[in-house]
């Protein structure tokens, strides 16, 4: 079922009762409806970020740091929560809960890329000269969407309008002083990560988690995406965070 938070700026699916304990943000391309097996049972909303499912796009390009403003402004009627997060998500959820501590109880990451463990790879000399003549109008914006197409991952290839700003934006950020922030707080954090995943490379995700001074489980087996044995090891991982950091009755 969905509902709506922020006097109706955030759509976001809704699992048991009000007030929420537990709030999800999913991957790229993906929507809050991710979360379904994950929350079941459980008090809590899986947010539709904007430019997924069937939240619009922002006006502007944001980066995370601006979706994680909106998350705030979301969740501040009722926070304290639990986040468990997925890919694009986590980059969201960490950005917050370095800038807004008091917002988060707990916080289990999955997927995230988080860390570089090699720089990018230049471009080929070819499409560096492409560049250089498209800024100097030697070369057509169409003619150069085309290049960036062929070079581009296949999310790069799906993103249309403000969306493509996103994600370029979001793939070239980088996120060591919140994981320093975290790892100098108190806030409980899991990390749980697919042994094969390579949209955010294990190794990566497990530097990470040692920067971020948070376990690292790796599930055999699994991918990238939030399903099989991965899903269900999320949902280990947060049960008993929640058992963990819920107040005394």
């Amino acid at each position: 079922m969905i509902t709506s938070l922020a006097g109706g700026r955030v759509l976001a699916e809704k699992h048991g009762a009000t007030p929420p304990r537990v709030v999800a943000l999913h991957g790229w391309g993906r929507d809050g409806t991710d979360f379904a097996t994950v929350l079941s049972g459980l008090d809590a909303v899986s947010i539709h970020l904007p430019g997924h499912g069937p939240a619009p796009a922002p006006d502007e390009v944001w980066g995370s740091e601006q979706y994680a403003e909106l998350v705030a402004e979301a969740i501040a009627a009722f926070a304290p929560v639990v986040i468990v997060a997925h890919s694009f998500g986590g980059r969201v959820a960490v950005r917050l809960a370095a800038a807004r501590p008091e917002l988060v109880r707990g916080l289990v990451l999955t997927g995230v890329p988080l860390v570089r463990l090699t720089a990018a790879a230049a471009p080929p000399l070819g499409y560096r000269l492409a560049r250089w003549a498209n800024r100097r109008g030697l070369l057509s914006d169409a003619r150069m969407d085309a290049l960036r197409d062929q070079r581009g991952s296949s999310d790069y290839r799906a993103a249309q309008g403000v969306m493509r700003g996103v994600l370029v934006r979001l793939v070239n950020e980088t996120y060591d002083d919140e994981l320093a922030a975290l790892a100098a707080s108190t806030l409980p954090m899991s990390f749980v990560w697919g042994e094969h995943d390579t949209a955010a490379p294990t190794d990566a995700g497990r530097v990470a988690a040692e920067r971020a001074g948070a376990p690292f489980r790796v599930v055999p087996g699994e991918r990238h995406l939030l399903e099989g044995d991965l899903q269900l090891a999320v949902r280990e991982e947060l049960l008993a965070m929640i058992a963990t950091t819920e107040e005394p009755v």
